[in-house]
């Protein structure tokens, strides 16, 4: 049985991991958070002690990290994982980091005779759990091609956008546009009912308008209108405020580097920096952008 290590068990990584495991593959999964790891080993996976751990053995190793920061830490240095690895290893980093931090690790990987790819996803925890993830790849033809197997046991869709990083700017390209539309249904949805308007209604006219979009049809903002999402459980759960925040960071980053004009962009950053000044709202899914547009009750 082919064995894969996994790094980053949490909202995404969980159900990523389980479906490999699905898939018939060995999966060797580490975490920092004990919790993880063992609701992790309840659905299949190994359990390892460490990262090296993990990696012994396996001939690709997935990671699923919060940010630039941790997947540095974790593959490149003296201490790195990739000087662990066995020559011509796969490594696919699904994590959504700056392009250039993608350039570094897979210039890094491929000076050690190792394969990479960067490896974004689209699609949130639901798409994460059945297994209809959209990856968004950058590398050589060669690698995105090798990946092909274990992207398929986690996700539906597979595209190769271009060279090392390229995946990195499709994605932020993707998540700052459905940051716009996110914002966008949230006051649409509360115009309506701060007019009178049944939020369940409006909602079905406005997908069968011109105003339909993923966020109203498949993630819709307002509690009481669709089950199965983060509004209808407290917007608990799913993508959380802080990552959008990041993400859009690197959405305005990239654009400042290209000298590209993002007005909308910089407005919803602009606007969920203000949903989250309050820490308790940075944990919540960015679907929780709604309660920004409700009154308070009584008002």
């Amino acid at each position: 049985m082919e064995n894969i290590a996994f790094f980053g068990l949490g909202n995404m990584g969980a159900p990523m991991s389980a479906n490999l495991v699905r898939a018939g593959y060995r999966v060797t999964a580490f975490d920092p958070s004990d919790a993880a790891l063992r609701r992790a080993v309840d659905k299949g996976c190994v359990r390892a002690e460490s990262a090296l751990q993990a990696v012994q053995g396996a001939s690709a190793v997935i990671s699923m990290l919060p940010g630039g920061d941790a997947v540095k830490s974790l593959y490149l240095g003296q201490d790195g994982l990739l000087r662990a690895l066995a020559g011509n290893t796969l490594v696919i980093d699904c994590s959504t980091i700056a392009a250039e931090d993608a350039r570094q690790l897979i210039t890094a990987a491929g000076e050690l005779g190792l394969r990479a790819i960067d490896a974004p996803v689209s699609g949130g925890t639901a798409a994460a759990a059945a297994g209809t993830l959209s990856f968004m790849c950058g590398g050589d033809k060669e690698a995105v091609d090798a990946a092909r197997p274990y992207l398929q046991a986690m996700g539906a869709k597979l595209f190769h956008a271009g060279p090392a990083g390229a995946g990195q700017v499709a994605k932020i390209c993707n998540n700052m546009l459905l940051a716009i539309h996110m914002i966008g249904t949230a006051e649409a949805l509360q115009l309506g009912v701060d007019n009178g308007l049944d939020p369940v209604v409006l909602s079905e006219i406005m997908k069968a308008s011109s105003g339909g979009n993923w966020s109203l049809e498949k993630y819709n903002p307002y509690p009481g209108v669709m089950e199965k999402v983060p509004a209808a459980n407290g917007y608990a759960g799913g993508f959380s405020v802080a990552l959008m925040l990041k993400d859009l960071g690197l959405a305005m980053d990239t654009a400042a580097a290209s000298a590209s004009s993002t007005p909308l962009g910089a407005l919803a950053k602009n606007l969920y920096q203000l949903h989250g000044s309050c820490e308790e709202n940075r944990r919540l899914d960015f679907s929780s952008i709604q309660n920004l547009f409700r009154r308070p009750a009584g008002g």
